[in-house]
């Protein structure tokens, strides 16, 4: 697949993440955090091209989208979605199946990549980071990628990812789309959906960061009733209320489930990818 091609389908993922009602998060019926939906759409365009840009190193890739980034917004608002969306941009550009391609992306990194990855880190500043004894972001890489991802993978469901084969975007997040799209679902409620189911199934390692596991946990508990009233209705739209009302009322707590917005990024990222690579075969 083309460079041109991989950065289209990254922006066009974040732009429809940010057209879907997402409690907690910044979307187009309600700002929050102290960011806006222009703040993110400059975002994703700014980081496209470094995520697309063909025969540059992983590390690389996410070092200049993640400073390409700060350049337009001055704050970190996609460093989660930069690290899932990386190695899938890569592997869109390999002939193999893309799974595959993504463990293959990840299985060559090396000590240049982590080096980038933890400047990248250091230079977005993700709240709620705190320190580790082992393989902390603040100092210089002392193991490869892959193992400081293997390390930080009970804090942070993104490293998770990283070492499960990115299981929640092709296990979990992209079949889901493609079932919610096959029900009738429009764009947006299907990634409301994605969004709460998400939330309720895997506690928010961002909040969890910020605020301690027991309120990731309680969070999660509270998003179980919404998921599944929205994975189960006919209407979706008649949902509207309840979901900005949850959405006020985590914002009022300062709850921002940043990783599963990240979880809803890459998965829709991830579908379209594959749906492409499909098109692109069948002809």
């Amino acid at each position: 697949m083309s460079p041109k091609r991989i950065a289209e389908l990254f922006v066009r993922a974040c732009l429809a993440e940010l057209a879907a009602l997402k409690p907690g998060n910044v979307h187009r019926f309600a700002a929050g955090h102290g960011l806006n939906v222009a703040d993110f759409i400059a975002s994703a365009r700014a980081a496209a091209p470094a995520l697309a840009r063909s025969g540059a190193r992983l590390g690389e890739r996410i070092y200049e989208a993640v400073a390409a980034t700060r350049a337009v917004v001055g704050t970190n608002t996609n460093l989660g979605i930069i690290l899932l969306c990386a190695p899938l941009a890569m592997a869109a550009e390999r002939p193999q199946r893309l799974r595959a391609a993504v463990d293959a992306v990840l299985a060559q990194t090396d000590h240049a990549d982590a080096r980038a990855v933890y400047a990248a880190i250091r230079l977005a500043a993700p709240g709620g980071l705190g320190r580790v004894e082992e393989a902390d972001v603040a100092e210089e890489p002392s193991v490869s990628l892959l193992e400081a991802m293997r390390l930080a993978q009970a804090r942070d469901r993104i490293a998770w990812n990283w070492t499960h084969g990115f299981a929640d975007l092709f296990t979990t997040g992209a079949p889901l789309i493609a079932a919610l799209r096959a029900r009738g679902f429009p764009y947006r409620w299907v990634l409301s959906a994605v969004h709460l189911h998400f939330l309720a199934h895997i506690p928010d390692s961002h909040v969890a960061r910020k605020f301690g596991t027991a309120v990731a946990e309680a969070l999660a508990a509270e998003a179980r009733s919404y998921a599944q009233r929205l994975l189960t209705a006919s209407q979706p739209q008649a949902l509207t209320c309840a979901l900005l009302a949850f959405d006020a009322a985590l914002k009022a707590r300062g709850i921002n489930p940043g990783t599963t917005a990240d979880l809803v990024v890459g998965s829709l990222f991830a579908r379209l990818l594959l749906r492409a690579r499909a098109m692109t075969r069948s002809h």
